[in-house]
């Protein structure tokens, strides 16, 4: 499903667009009992209660496609008899009017949701009656195909901090009494899957709030679906694989890394400006980071053939055919903060540079300088013999000692004396 596939479904969602035909729950406490069960006729609710379950349901609908909604497809065998798929398909065509098919619904999330805590189990049942569109992208009044779908959104429910509050029974100030309430979905899904504003019985649209730890035990023990993994992911797996191999917490292993992320970015940035011009630029798809993109990445970063080679494999064994986009592997701070570093090493070189011609300025200046005749000396020496000359008293005189080798030679007032 893409974004304009949520969009057709999400923009119904709207107190005269919805027709979601019934709604049922579990309420499911911290000990994985289920509490309460709930059945309920959706257009019936009472209107506060209708809109609230409606921004429950179109919150599954939020976020970023390939971060916060993931497409995740089923594998051949569980769309066979007894399979996750032909269980959700029974569950559609029911219209969750069969109890039993609904417990061991509840059963399969309980069963593969891990979460410390009270939650509700709520699934919706909905049919849309997909109309035909022109080229200009208008309804027209002809139905093109009818979609059947179940939404399903489990919501944390967590305990009123405890509080002072106005009891207006009593007329005073107390203790207020602590609720549980509940929240909006920590994880949700779509089956089967909206794909190209058709029905698409071999994959399902699934929703995670937290980006960095999605439910991939649902995902693959409840749902039968491989796990995919969402962008926070993949950018955080990328970087433990480049540190695994370079290391990890020294000032010369980070400095690397940041080189890494300017690179890919730079890499990123040149594709986008290849595509810009373009004529459908706007559909032209993301960079994605090959095996061969990377090699070539850490090439350029300075790595060994040996490091190199070492991400390259793990790599390639981590994401397998679900390569990341190049893009969303990019850490916008750490590349803001390699300039920033460039920026002073640059500064520092060019003060040095100052440093060197103004020294040397001086020292030409001395040189060119005449000396006085009561005997001024003028010695220009390098460092290394610098470091040698001695003041002895020799026959009763003070004496500046310079050692020379073999071969030296010696500049005295213009003129030259080889040792």
């Amino acid at each position: 499903m893409n974004k304009k596939d949520i969009h057709e479904l999400k923009r119904r969602f709207t107190k005269h667009g919805c027709t979601f035909t019934r709604m049922c729950g579990c309420y499911v406490d911290g000990e994985h009992n289920k509490v309460i069960h709930i059945a309920e006729t959706f257009l019936n609710l009472e209107e506060e209660d209708f809109f609230k379950y409606l921004d429950i349901a179109k919150k599954v609908f939020s976020g970023t496609v390939g971060n916060n909604v993931l497409n995740l497809e089923f594998p051949l065998e569980e769309e066979k008899p007894g399979g996750k798929q032909q269980f959700l398909m029974g569950l559609r065509e029911s219209k969750l009017k069969n109890e039993k098919l609904l417990d061991a619904f509840y059963d399969m999330v309980i069963e593969n949701y891990g979460y410390a805590g009270n939650y509700l189990i709520l699934i919706f049942h909905d049919v849309y009656d997909v109309m035909k569109k022109t080229k200009d992208n208008l309804d027209l009044d002809e139905s093109e195909e009818v979609y059947e779908y179940l939404l399903c959104a489990i919501c944390p429910v967590t305990l009123t901090k405890p509080a002072l509050g106005y009891r207006e029974d009593e007329n005073c100030i107390r203790s207020r009494i602590r609720d549980w309430v509940v929240g909006m979905p920590d994880t949700g899904f779509v089956f089967p899957a909206f794909t190209e504003r058709s029905t698409d019985i071999h994959s399902l649209m699934f929703y995670t709030r937290d980006v960095k730890k999605p439910h991939a035990e649902l995902m693959e023990g409840g749902l039968g679906c491989g796990v995919r993994l969402t962008m926070a992911e993949k950018k955080i797996t990328f970087e433990n694989i480049v540190k695994d191999v370079i290391g990890d917490g020294d000032n010369k292993s980070e400095i690397l890394y940041m080189d890494i992320q300017d690179n890919l970015n730079d890499r990123v940035c040149q594709y986008m400006d290849r595509t810009a011009d373009e004529e459908n630029a706007a559909d032209t798809p993301p960079l994605i980071l090959t095996t061969r993109e990377v090699s070539e990445v850490l090439m350029e970063s300075g790595l060994t053939e040996d490091q190199t080679a070492a991400i390259e494999k793990n790599y390639e064994a981590t994401f397998g055919d679900d390569l990341p986009e190049a893009g969303n592997l990019v850490d916008a701070k750490l590349v803001e903060a390699n300039a920033r570093r460039k920026d002073r090493l640059e500064l520092v070189t060019q003060v040095k540079n100052l440093k060197e011609q103004l020294e040397e300025s001086r020292s030409q200046k001395v040189m060119e300088e005449p000396l006085e005749e009561n005997g001024e000396i003028l010695l220009k020496i390098g460092e290394e013999k610098k470091e040698l000359i001695s003041v002895q008293i020799i026959d009763g005189k003070k004496c500046l000692v310079i050692p020379v080798e073999e071969e030296e030679r010696i500049l005295v007032n213009h003129e030259m004396y080889e040792c």
